[in-house]
Formats: C-alpha cells, sequence, structure tokens
C-alpha cells in the first residue's frame, strides 16, 4: 500500500467550514492520498478521473456524464467563484465525488448564490481537498482510469479496508448508467441561454419557422438545449428507453440525441431504438449520442485508457484541415474500422489530434451526423457551437424535400 500525500497545511478556507475533517481517497491498485474533507460526509466508490478545465467547476459537477465517477480537478484552486443555479447543467450533482488541491469556501463573484461546500453536502457529494493532484494524474495517465473509494466520514478512515472496497467495487464496463439520470417522463423545454453569452442568437434572430425536435435524454446538458431553442426548435425531452414510434408519433422534423455517461455498450435496448429512428429522421447526436449512433450503425465502441475530459481539446474537421479547440467527457469511442466492416457508408468526419481517436461521423446517404465533444459547452470554449445551426440547415432541407446528407452538413458544405 502506497501513501502518496498526506497534508500537514490548511488547505481550505475557513469561511463557514467550520473544523477541519479528515477524508481519505484510496485507488484499488493501492494508492492511498490522505486530505482534508469538504462536502457530504459519506462514503463513495467511483471511477477516478481528471478534468483539466481551468474553469466551469459547476457546470463539470452538475454534469449527468460524470454519474459513477470520481473527478480530480487539475486546476489548483476551486470553489472561488462559489455557485449560482443558472449554471447548474442538471438539477442536482451525479457524480459520486470531488478532488482538488485547494478548497476556497469564501467566494468572491457577483453571480455566486452559494458556496460550493454547501452544495456539495446538500448533494450528497464528498470531497477531498489538499492532496497532491499533479501526483494523482500522473498515476491515472500511466496506470489508466481505475476504481477509488472516497471517504469523508471521520469513523471511516482505515486506508487497508478502502482500498479492499475499491478493489472490490465495480467498474464503469457493462454498467447501464444511462438508467440512473434519464427523465422518468417526457417534458418540453422553451428556454434560450441568459443574455450576454457570446454566440447568443437573440429571439428576434432565431429562424422564423419552428421546427418540432425529440430529444433522446441519456444525461441531456442544460446548455445543449438551449442551444437547440436558440436555433428555432420545439423541443420535447424523452426518457432514454422510449420506443421509436413513440418519438415518431409526436411528429418530429428531427431527432436528436444527448450525452450521457458510461459505457455506450451497455445502455439497455437504446441502439435498437436509433437503428429504427435513423431510418426516418434527420439525427444529431452529441458524446454518448455520438457513441451510440456508432453502435447503432453497427460499430464498435473500446475504452480509453484515461479517457478526455477538459476543456482544451483539439479536434481536426477531416475535410477542411480546421482545428478546433474542444470541450470533452468521455471514457469510450467509436472504432473507426470497425464502422468499415459493418459495411455502411459511414464516414469519419473528425478526429481528435492528441491520439487520433473519432470525434465525428457522418453517413454518406441519409442525413445523420454526430460529434464525440461538445459544441454547447458552457463557459466554453465556443469553437463548435456551429454545429448546432447546421443541424437546424439539415432539418430544413429535409423537410423541403432536398437530398441532404449527414455528410454535406458534418463537412460544412451546407451554405
Amino acid at each position: 500500500m502506497k501513501s502518496e500525500f498526506s497534508t500537514s497545511t490548511p488547505v481550505l478556507g475557513t469561511g463557514g467550514m467550520g473544523k477541519l475533517r479528515p477524508a481519505t481517497l484510496a485507488l484499488a491498485d493501492g494508492t492511498v492520498y490522505r486530505g482534508q474533507a469538504f462536502g457530504a460526509e459519506c462514503v463513495r466508490e467511483g471511477e477516478v478521473i481528471f478534468n483539466t478545465s481551468m474553469t466551469g467547476y459547476q457546470e463539470i459537477i452538475t454534469d449527468p456524464s460524470y454519474a459513477g465517477q470520481i473527478v480530480a480537478m487539475t486546476y489548483p484552486q476551486i470553489g472561488n467563484v462559489g455557485v449560482n443555479p443558472e449554471d447548474n447543467e442538471s438539477a442536482r450533482p451525479f457524480l459520486s465525488g470531488f478532488v482538488v488541491r485547494e478548497f476556497l469556501d469564501e467566494p468572491s463573484n457577483w453571480r455566486a448564490q452559494g458556496g460550493l461546500d454547501d452544495f456539495l453536502s446538500e448533494s450528497g457529494v464528498p470531497g477531498i481537498a489538499g492532496i497532491d493532484t499533479r501526483a494523482l494524474v500522473r498515476r491515472i495517465r500511466d496506470s489508466g482510469a481505475q476504481v477509488g473509494v472516497l471517504s469523508t466520514d471521520p469513523n471511516q478512515q482505515d486506508a487497508e479496508v478502502l482500498v479492499a472496497q475499491a478493489r472490490s467495487a465495480p467498474g464503469l464496463d457493462g454498467r447501464d448508467l444511462v438508467a440512473e439520470v434519464t427523465c422518468t417522463a417526457p417534458y418540453v423545454w422553451t428556454e434560450g441561454r441568459w443574455r450576454g453569452v457570446p454566440g447568443q442568437v437573440p429571439r428576434h434572430e432565431r429562424p422564423d419557422t419552428p421546427r418540432r425536435l425529440v430529444a433522446y435524454d441519456f444525461g441531456i446538458k442544460r446548455n445543449i438545449l438551449r442551444l437547440l431553442v436558440e436555433q428555432g426548435f420545439e423541443v420535447t425531452v424523452v426518457p432514454a428507453t422510449t420506443p421509436a414510434a413513440e418519438a415518431l408519433a409526436m411528429a418530429p422534423d428531427g431527432i436528436f440525441l444527448s450525452n450521457g455517461p458510461g459505457d455506450p455498450g451497455a445502455v439497455v435496448g437504446v441502439r435498437e431504438i436509433v437503428r429504427d429512428l435513423a431510418n426516418e429522421k434527420p439525427l444529431f447526436g452529441i458524446c454518448l449520442g455520438h457513441q451510440i449512433l456508432g453502435l447503432a450503425l453497427g460499430g464498435e465502441t473500446h475504452k480509453l485508457k484515461f479517457g478526455h475530459h477538459g476543456g482544451n481539446q483539439p479536434g481536426q474537421d477531416l475535410a477542411t484541415g480546421k482545428v478546433a479547440i474542444c470541450a470533452e467527457n468521455h471514457g469510450y469511442a467509436v472504432d473507426a474500422e470497425s464502422l468499415q466492416r459493418a459495411g455502411e457508408p459511414v464516414e469519419v468526419t473528425h478526429v481528435n489530434l492528441n491520439d487520433g481517436t473519432v470525434e465525428g461521423l457522418a453517413h454518406s446517404t441519409r442525413p445523420l451526423f454526430s460529434v464525440q465533444y461538445h459544441p454547447e459547452a458552457s463557459p466554453g470554449p465556443h469553437d463548435a457551437s456551429y454545429f448546432f445551426r447546421r443541424f437546424r440547415e439539415m432539418v430544413d432541407r429535409h423537410v423541403s424535400g432536398e437530398d441532404v446528407t449527414g455528410t454535406i452538413i458534418a463537412k460544412g458544405q451546407s451554405a
């Protein structure tokens, strides 16, 4: 058993924190990190991953795609801008734990309506501060993402017990985490982005003709819904396992497949639903939605060593050579060769320049395309937000009876 770091200096702001509590993060490989607790007092299991974003910790915490994971932030100071209801990407956090180098609980931001400690406490999410996050990230990069246990319970700090729990806990492979985060009933979303956001489409500049859209909720982020509304879509969000016939009965002009957590191959019954929908309507997928579309088209997915999590990933459009700096959050990827073996006329349209993995797909004869990264990223970057406009163009052309394919739209040749 290896003890990587044990702090002896305070790394927590004092505002409202009260007496410092011990916390332990134990990995399945036997590595143990000792630090100071914030957030909820509990013991939680999860796959330990790291996120390289410098801003947007609240959006990360409330992104349902992190269900089943303990997220370590590489940026050293977290908590300094507090939290507010407007920046939540979902109704509550779904992640298993939160890891930071230095936690600040005295927010200094005009938009703050509360502190991160209280927010995590109310949400049942434990946090640990004061550990050497650089050492943790190096271990994940070298050994790959692995299961860990985070304990902020003062009575459960035995390292050997926590390591044993981590070794017996399930990973993400084979777990249908979408079932834990999807909505339970359909609902309509009408809100656009709040004023002053770069690239915002004001109400008076949105397309005059509304289009009906069914959005499948695999763990959907609210900013995706806002951007769809800004393109003039009337959005109805449905649960992940909504039958294709039920979705088509809503007479949509297009279908959207959302982001979400975990192993795409474990999401029960959804690839069959998407296969049926793809034969009927224009379709756009993001992140997990992109992976599920790949599976529906006969491809396969594989787990990455430590995933892509952060706001600084380079994604290249293979048709134009243009590179966009992207926000990404996924631990699995579509296998390009498997798509070729499947026999469908599908093109890889975008790749990650760090490791060459698939970042975009498009069908050569049908109006279907998808991207692995997050063009809706809030707070940013916004390099790829144009995909929402392109999807609207695809739907308009399909409704008007034009011959349009996903390849044309994905490559930006729709103008």
